[in-house]
């Protein structure tokens, strides 16, 4: 028998809290886990608020999940705009090509615009399906390993020297780690703000997890003033010794954060000289990263198997807050053209750009110089891709000669965008 197409029947709506079970239960098979009790109590404290949990009910069974929540976005120079942070999007196997997502997400987008939301966020689980609602890749993750007997030590300034490195217990790390990444994230364009429930998860002080909790390893680094300023938690793996020997031990850094170069510097010295390490393993660094540059052998750095080109997927909702708000490399002027089948951000806009990094974005008649998706929007926005990439690859169009190098001089940052969290 065929599969019906029809989604007519189908009710797409924010949850009640006593319908958590059954949307958890929906969201595990959607991702191909057993469907067990849908965790109810555990979604309960994820959060607490409805509104933004929706589900796709057929006959009154959950047949479909998505769920945003609020968030934060550091753009280039620091300033952050609000995000409407996507997550938990699945549609059952038994209900694909219905239409089910994209009324998911044309609801969620419109409430988005109308809170004000300038972008909309997401990690992508498959790359092919976030595009044609407008969202674009606009960070990288680069996995990493470093065979610490190669690398042979790290050279650091000796200024990481001045401070001190302590390791916390979970109360501390609960105190301590919540204030210092918010500090962080504030200098990394890329990077987004933290829920307290995703604090509280990292910290075991979630009660009703369905994933056993394992219990990190804290370094914190304090200057020589003694105030906080970076952070490495890490699990080590014991996983063969060898006449007493260590033989695969692995020290795997789960979280970093660092608000100084000195900081940075003494936490990943501190991480290479671990007695028994065989090797570092670190799940993501920015792409400009310093640290293999900084180990006396840069060839004990290799990828882990976990990169990808693609990590935070960025979809703008207002194109002249967003441009408005991020700091600019040299002063100039551009304008481009920007179609967007939902409707959000159609149009031509102007950015220009003052000399001492602040720019306006508005709308404009004037002739357009080149011509984009807005899927590619969040790229240029965090200076993810350069433009002549992207028109070599078809996704910019440039009109008039030249203008993909003028844009690019002005849109240029200084620091690469990374986002190291996953929601």
């Amino acid at each position: 028998m065929g599969r019906s197409t029809d989604s007519s029947g189908i009710e797409v709506r924010a949850i009640t809290d006593e319908e958590r079970g059954a949307w958890g239960q929906a969201l595990n098979a959607g991702f191909m886990r057993p469907k067990g009790d849908g965790e109810g109590d555990f979604h309960r404290e994820r959060f607490p608020e409805l509104g933004r949990a929706l589900g796709a009910f057929d006959g009154g069974r959950c047949v479909g999940t998505f769920r945003s929540f609020a968030q934060e976005l550091t753009l280039p120079g620091g300033a952050v705009i609000p995000t409407d942070a996507i997550t938990n999007v699945t549609v059952g196997p038994t209900h694909r090509r219905r239409g089910l997502l994209s009324r998911m997400m044309r609801q969620d987008l419109d409430a988005a615009v109308a809170r004000g939301d300038a972008a909309a966020t997401l990690i992508a689980a498959e790359y092919r399906i976030y595009g044609r609602f407008g969202f674009g890749p606009a960070t990288a993750q680069r996995g990493k390993l470093i065979d610490k007997a190669r690398a042979g030590g790290i050279d650091v300034p000796a200024e990481a020297l001045e401070g001190s490195i302590e390791l916390l217990t979970l109360d501390e790390y609960a105190k301590v780690g919540p204030e210092l990444h918010e500090r962080f994230r504030r200098t990394q364009p890329g990077a987004v703000s933290r829920t307290d429930f995703s604090h509280r998860m990292r910290t075991g002080q979630v009660a009703n997890s369905p994933w056993p909790y394992k219990e990190p390893l804290v370094a914190l680094y304090r200057d020589a003033a003694g105030t906080p300023a970076g952070l490495l938690a890490y699990r080590v793996t014991e996983e063969e010794w060898r006449n007493w020997l260590p033989r695969e031990t692995t020290l795997k850094v789960e979280d970093y954060y660092a608000v100084s170069a000195a900081a940075y510097a003494a936490l990943w010295k501190f991480a290479l000289e671990v007695d028994w390490i065989v090797r570092v393993s670190i799940k993501d660094l920015r792409l400009d990263d310093p640290l293999q540059l900084m180990l006396r052998d840069g060839r004990a750095m290799t990828d882990n198997g976990d990169s990808c080109d693609d990590f935070l997927w960025v979809r703008v909702l207002d194109v002249p807050k967003c441009f408005g708000a991020r700091t600019y490399d040299v002063p100039g002027r551009f304008v481009f053209e920007v179609e967007d089948r939902m409707g959000y951000t159609a149009g031509r806009y102007a950015v220009e750009a003052a000399a001492d990094g602040s720019a306006v974005c508005t709308r404009t008649a004037d002739p357009a110089e080149f011509a984009c998706d807005v899927s590619v929007l969040g790229a240029l926005l965090l200076d993810h891709l350069p433009l002549r990439r992207l028109a070599a690859a078809g996704r910019v169009v440039e009109l008039v000669p030249g203008a993909l190098r003028n844009a690019e001089r002005v849109l240029r940052a200084d620091q690469h965008p990374w986002c190291p969290d996953v929601f």
